[in-house]
């Protein structure tokens, strides 16, 4: 899916809000004051249960302040990304939208998100600073504030490691000895598997290594997806379904269903939501499975990348904006939004002072074996490297599908793939207009 992109003239026009060309006219209330008196706000999001989230901001504090939210489900993914342009297109935006982290550049390019700094900057010591990152675009701008995160971890057979003598790796060398160790124990199983079908796990993992996908380079966009940081995380995978340590089928499928609840399969690297994975993927193995950190690139670090995660916006078209901004900071810093989005629409929080204790306070049902499962979560997840989006990350992920499931089924060279990634982005912002820096 090709999104309508609006070329960025400057940087800084970036970090700004209401300046790019192409967008914004004088009815839009993009520079007027907020109205003054109650205000009646529409917020666009897909997680369940946040019109009960909302409900305890109209019957409370919102009531106080005399602001009414009203929560309109949407689909979620790109779908949302190509409605909330329209919209905002025609200057009929909501006055706050649930946006994906690797969304934002594209949202701001298209000038729909306002820049909520003064209303809601002095959030930012809520949330693990990679996370912060994320909804500034490295700017002094804030596009939206942070609601929920998913740290990478690494996710094991606590019984089988038991039963073939694996030791949980701490480092990524450590993962691939432990996958050649299970093989020759196990011919017939597998540590765990590289699939092409879900392109934010790669990202994360290049996130770890320490990518920066897309950054600005003066008045230009530069992409470094075939840099040496996540090349050498193609190289590695590359190298283990090659010589066959690891299995080369993608995932969320009946197979890999069926490989993890067998035993077939005894890991998983994925993200904190994975327990709700589990439960359904691998219903006869609950209890049986554990959660250590990531393995590092560098022994006794701890880094990890991110495999999803979500915002909460203001757009440009609200005549609303420091009533939503007062919205939006309620929901994702104070206590009782926190549990409550916990409760309801079952995120893992991004302020960290919610990952623990509360609604928080008892393992996952599938990880009951593993009691301190949310305080180590939290551990890790302050080590979250930060991640840099840009405007046509979906034509990144595109083509990441298509090169890498082509090399994982083949097991050809991921480097190969990479190029044709980075080659096929460049070409893609080249063809929006935007200026790039080779």
């Amino acid at each position: 899916m090709q999104y309508r992109t609006v070329a960025v003239s400057t940087a800084a026009a970036l970090a700004a809000t209401a300046l790019l060309s192409g967008c914004g006219s004088p009815d839009d209330g993009g520079d007027e004051p907020a109205a003054s008196g109650p205000a009646s706000l529409t917020y666009w999001a897909w997680a369940p249960g946040l019109d009960k989230v909302a409900d305890i901001w109209n019957k409370g504090p919102g009531k106080e302040a005399g602001i009414t939210v009203t929560v309109k489900k949407q689909a979620s993914g790109d779908d949302l990304v190509t409605k909330i342009i329209t919209a905002a297109k025609a200057h009929k935006a909501p006055d706050l939208v649930q946006a994906e982290y690797q969304a934002l550049p594209t949202l701001v390019s298209n000038d729909v998100l306002a820049d909520i700094s003064k209303e809601a900057g002095d959030a930012k010591g809520e949330f693990a600073e990679g996370v912060w990152q994320q909804t500034t675009l490295g700017s002094d701008a804030l596009y939206a504030l942070p609601q929920d995160s998913g740290p990478l971890m690494f996710y094991y057979r606590e019984d089988l490691f038991e039963k073939y003598g694996l030791t949980v790796p701490t480092t990524w060398e450590e993962f691939a000895d432990t996958a050649r160790a299970l093989k020759k124990k196990a011919p017939d199983k597998d540590l765990t598997t590289f699939s092409a079908n879900d392109s934010g796990l790669f990202a994360g993992l290049a996130q770890q290594a320490g990518a920066q996908w897309w950054t600005t380079d003066g008045d230009q966009w530069k992409v470094a997806i075939d840099d040496p940081a996540t090349r050498k995380v193609a190289d590695f995978w590359g190298g283990l379904v090659k010589e066959g340590a690891v299995d080369n089928q993608p995932m969320y499928t009946p197979a890999w269903n069926k490989a993890l609840d067998t035993g077939k399969q005894i890991a998983w690297v994925s993200a904190v939501w994975a327990p709700g994975t589990l439960t359904t993927a691998a219903p006869g193995t609950k209890g049986k499975w554990a959660m250590a950190p990531l393995p590092q690139w560098t022994a006794g670090e701890n880094t990890t990348g991110s495999w999803g995660g979500s915002s909460t916006a203001v757009t440009n078209d609200s005549r609303n904006k420091k009533a939503a901004a007062t919205f939006a900071k309620w929901l994702n810093t104070d206590p009782a939004a926190l549990a409550a989005l916990v409760k309801e629409s079952g995120v893992y929080p991004a302020a960290t002072a919610a990952q623990t204790g509360g609604a928080l306070s008892a393992a996952p049902d599938y990880f009951s074996n593993q009691p301190d499962f949310y305080t180590e979560a939290a551990k890790i997840a302050q080590g979250t490297a930060p991640a840099a989006w840009g405007p046509n990350v979906n034509v990144a992920y595109s083509a990441f599908k298509d090169g890498f499931a082509a090399a994982a089924k083949n097991k050809s060279d991921f480097g190969a793939a990479l190029s044709a990634m980075q080659d096929a982005t460049v070409a893609d912002l080249k063809k929006q207009g935007f200026g790039v820096s080779e």
